[in-house]
């Protein structure tokens, strides 16, 4: 199975998951992740999973330090509705890595390692997406700003020929590699770029 060269050099991420440790799933709970991870969980690669992935990871760096984020004790909120936008696309990502889940997440062993209902939507005065720890009740929010990362000035000519199943082999090759090419300046580029997503903490 072959992926463009650059998800290996997208931002990845361990985490501690004490559900995996208490069940042996992984030695000492700790699992990492990798940007292929989510296209798989997704079934594509596009400039919205970018975007749910690198909210999703700075925002656990913010709220954890040098700390091991610990999956499992993460809420997520999003402002958007479940069916409004791209909101499940984000939240499929943001449940991923944190373990949150909505009602028909895991109900927990014994009163603890609950998942459910730590994945809301619809909740005022949020931006995209609010990760709060649960032991600290500490918050921070996230947006992703993707017009920052514009795509190549031919991807709009090619995508009519594309949607309408008139494009040729090699047209819609190159349509495959300039959508990815957005993807892999939105990641590798421009990863860092505290404009591209922008992250505030929440005073409880």
């Amino acid at each position: 199975m072959a992926f463009p060269e650059f998800f290996a050099h997208a931002p990845a991420i361990t985490l501690r998951d004490p559900l995996a440790e208490l069940l042996g799933a992984a030695e000492d709970g700790l699992i990492e992740y990798h940007f292929v991870d989510a296209v798989k969980l997704a079934g594509h690669s596009c400039p919205t999973v970018a975007g749910a992935w690198l909210m999703s990871i700075r925002a656990l760096r913010a709220l954890y330090g040098d700390e091991i984020p610990v999956r499992g004790n993460i809420a997520v909120a999003f402002h958007e509705d479940l069916e409004t936008g791209v909101a499940g696309v984000l939240a499929s990502i943001a449940t991923l890595l944190t373990g949150a889940a909505a009602d028909g997440g895991f109900k927990g062993l014994g009163g603890q390692h609950v998942r459910r209902g730590l994945l809301t939507f619809g909740l005022s005065g949020r931006s995209a997406m609010t990760f709060t720890r649960l032991d600290t009740n500490a918050a921070v929010s996230a947006s992703f700003w993707p017009n920052l990362v514009p795509p190549d000035q031919h991807l709009g000519s090619l995508l009519p020929f594309v949607m309408q199943g008139s494009a040729n082999p090699a047209e819609k090759k190159r349509f495959g590699e300039l959508w990815q090419d957005r993807v892999k300046r939105i990641l590798i580029d421009h990863g860092d770029d505290p404009a591209l997503v922008t992250l505030r903490l929440i005073q409880r």
